[in-house]
C-alpha cells in the first residue's frame, strides 16, 4: 500500500520548490547572463495610491545594475499620494533581481554629496528611522526562458500595503504546455499597522516582525510571505510579462481581483 505524504510534507515540498525556482532566477541575474530563449521584461512600474507620498527605494542584488528613474540616471524620488506619484523604471536587458520598498515621511536632500550648489545638503531622512519594519517587493525578471518571479515580504515587518502584479502578458501557451500560465497579482491590500497588536507597533508607523505578527499577517494576507520557507497560497509560474507593477496602498479587493 502506497503511504501519502502529510499534509506539513506537502507545504514544506512546495516551499523548496519556491525557493529553488526564486533562486534559479536570481542567479542568472547575479551572472548577467541570461539562459538560451530568456527574453526580457520591459519596464518596472511603482505606483503610488497612498493618501501620503512615498520615496521609493529600488535595490539591485548583488552583481546587477541599478535601474534609472529616466534618462538621467536619477534615483528613485518622491511618488506623490492618491494615484498622482507614478514612475515607470527600464530594465535593463537580460536578468535582473532586486528589492522595492516605500519609505515614508522624509525630508532632506537624497543625495550622496555633503554638498550641493547652494552650500550644505540637508541629511535625507524618514520618519521610520535608519531600521523601519518594512513591506518589501522582491522581483526578478528574465530568468530561464523567459522566467519571472515576485513576492511581497513581511518577513522584516510592515509599514505600507503593497502588491506586485505582471502586465503585457503574451499569448497563452499552447494547449498541454504548463509553463506561463500562471502570473497572480500578489501581496498585501490591508493595512496591518491597524491591526498591530500594541507591543508591535514602530514608534515611526508600521508594525515589527516577531512570531505572532507574522501569524496575524499570514492569516490577512495569504498572498504574502512571512519567513524564510513560506509561499503564497496563489501559485505563480510566470513568463515573459511586458512590465511588472509594484503598488502602494493598493485597493482592498485587489489581490482577490487578481490584476489591478
Amino acid at each position: 500500500m502506497a503511504i501519502m505524504p502529510s499534509s506539513s510534507s506537502w507545504t514544506t515540498l512546495r516551499a523548496l520548490t519556491m525557493t529553488l525556482a526564486l533562486a534559479t532566477v536570481a542567479a542568472a541575474a547575479a551572472s548577467r547572463q541570461p539562459s538560451p530563449g530568456a527574453s526580457t521584461t520591459t519596464n518596472l512600474t511603482l505606483h503610488n495610491l497612498c493618501p501620503y507620498p512615498v520615496w521609493p527605494l529600488v535595490t539591485a542584488n548583488s552583481g546587477v545594475p541599478s535601474i534609472p528613474t529616466d534618462a538621467d540616471g536619477e534615483p528613485a524620488g518622491r511618488l506623490d499620494g492618491n494615484g498622482d506619484g507614478l514612475a515607470t523604471l527600464a530594465f535593463p536587458p537580460g536578468a535582473w533581481s532586486g528589492r522595492v520598498v516605500a519609505r515614508t515621511g522624509c525630508t532632506g536632500d537624497d543625495e550622496e554629496d555633503a554638498y550641493g550648489d547652494d552650500g550644505p545638503l540637508v541629511p535625507f531622512r524618514c520618519a521610520t528611522g535608519d531600521a523601519p519594519p518594512v513591506t518589501v517587493a522582491q522581483v526578478s525578471v528574465g530568468g530561464p526562458g523567459g522566467a519571472a518571479a515576485y513576492s511581497v515580504s513581511l518577513v522584516d515587518g510592515f509599514n505600507v500595503a503593497v502588491v506586485v502584479t505582471p502586465h503585457g502578458l503574451p499569448p497563452p501557451p499552447p494547449e498541454g504546455a504548463r509553463r506561463g500560465r500562471r502570473c497572480p497579482t500578489l501581496g498585501c491590500a490591508v493595512d496591518l499597522a491597524a491591526e498591530c497588536p500594541p507591543r508591535a507597533r514602530a514608534p515611526g508607523g508600521g508594525c515589527g516582525a516577531g512570531a505572532s505578527e507574522a501569524a496575524l499577517f499570514k492569516h490577512l494576507c495569504p498572498d504574502t510571505r512571512t519567513n524564510a520557507t513560506d509561499v503564497e497560497v496563489s501559485p505563480q509560474d510566470c513568463v515573459d510579462p511586458g512590465e511588472i507593477k509594484v503598488v502602494f496602498c493598493p485597493k482592498p479587493d485587489s489581490v482577490v481581483a487578481g490584476h489591478l
